[in-house]
């Protein structure tokens, strides 16, 4: 199967998209590294009502893991932009090797881009209304905020690049001619 084939037409993405598509992972990028921190047991300032966090094993895996898999799904970002991002991989069971519907990654992308605009936005409204109420240190405060508050942006790029990853394969239709003469 050839690009040409997968692509029907669509064209390359705008160079623009592209960027946004590099942006993502780097909005992702801090909340990883603040967590990672966490688990490394660097002083961020982070405690819970004024005793420093020391999350347990368990813990520290599922905080290790929910960084892969955040930065996982934002380099994800790439197939609304990217040839392979047109072709399901041939990895996978009934679907590999075969076209992407354009309806199901942008309903798929779109569905994302919304949960995360409502969770970030939650977590913000969240931070508003309550403040620092894990009683972190100010500069740790701080630090959570300058890395979390990045999050914000994740749902409305991507949700730019699922508008134009649409746009792109469904070209808007001419209107069919009048039928009286001109």
């Amino acid at each position: 199967m050839t690009t040409e084939t997968v692509h029907r037409g669509a064209g390359p993405a705008p160079a623009w998209a592209v960027r946004v598509a590099h942006l993502i992972p780097l909005v992702v990028l801090p909340s990883g590294l603040w967590r990672i921190a966490l688990v490394a047991g660097l002083p961020i300032g982070a405690s819970a009502y004024g005793v420093p966090v020391r999350p347990g094993l368990g813990e520290s895996v599922y905080i290790v893991s929910l960084s892969l898999v955040s930065e996982g799904l934002a380099l994800l970002s790439f197939g609304l932009v990217r040839p392979w991002g047109e072709v399901f991989a041939g990895w996978l069971p009934l679907v590999g090797g075969r076209p992407v519907p354009p309806r199901f990654a942008v309903t798929a992308a779109t569905t994302g881009a919304v949960a995360l605009t409502l969770i970030w936005g939650y977590a913000a409204w969240g931070v508003v209304v309550n403040g620092n109420d894990l009683a972190f240190t100010p500069p740790g405060f701080a630090l959570l905020l300058a890395c979390y508050a990045p999050l914000m942006l994740w749902g409305p790029l991507l949700l730019l690049l699922a508008l134009t990853y649409h746009r792109r394969h469904h070209p808007t239709r001419r209107a069919p001619h009048p039928p009286w003469p001109r």
